[in-house]
């Protein structure tokens, strides 16, 4: 039986980080992949937890040995997704989420065409603003990238399956969550999952 592979993609200060802590914490089912990058640690993240950190020269040593199956450079820092451990995981039956930025989940669709692509919106591009430059943890220039870089992320958003506007973190979640049980209801993975319940010439 083979996992759901779901992807999770937003312009910076979307919210994504928060709603997918909010569907893990609902849907003990699904596994978050933990991304390498060589950004450094921000305060209260810890290493295997947050992210993989490791510095760029180790990242390019494993980008070139084929040991990631995306990567992307965002924002001036690198991020990839261990192919190994993806694959291994999807074999075993067990659901994955990536959360990665669009480079990143164009790629992986290439590779897993069935992959679910979720896409996250802020209510607006001023609100957007507002929550980057509220967070108060990055430098103004880190702050002006980000927003150059987001019109140009949010117009990726036909690119995925489903969005979600996060303008109401509770009910935003909610739409995350209800994502992850539809597409564990399409027939050919509810066949694959119980196949008890189906009969043998339906």
């Amino acid at each position: 039986m083979t996992g759901i592979l779901y992807i999770v993609s937003a312009p910076s200060g979307a919210g994504k980080t928060t709603l997918v802590r909010g569907l893990l914490a609902t849907d003990p089912a699904v596994r978050l992949s933990i991304s390498y990058t060589t950004r450094a640690p921000r305060t209260g993240e810890e290493q295997g937890v947050a992210y993989n950190f490791t510095d760029v020269q180790r990242f390019m040593a494993m980008r070139e040995a084929g040991e990631f199956i995306e990567w992307a450079e965002v924002h001036g820092n690198y991020y990839a997704t261990s192919a190994p451990w993806l694959r291994s995981q999807l074999e075993m039956g067990q659901d994955v989420l990536l959360e990665i930025d669009w480079q990143g989940a164009e790629q992986v669709k290439r590779q897993f065409a069935d992959a679910v692509g979720i896409f996250i919106m802020p209510p607006s591009y001023e609100v957007l603003e507002s929550r980057l430059r509220g967070r108060g943890t990055d430098h103004p220039d880190v702050i002006a990238r980000r927003l150059d870089a987001a019109r140009d992320e949010m117009r990726r958003v036909n690119d995925f399956d489903y969005v979600i506007i996060n303008n109401d973190l509770q009910e935003a979640t909610a739409d995350l969550c209800a994502v992850v049980r539809a597409a564990r209801l399409k027939t050919a993975i509810a066949r694959a999952r119980h196949p008890g319940v189906f009969l043998p010439d339906a």
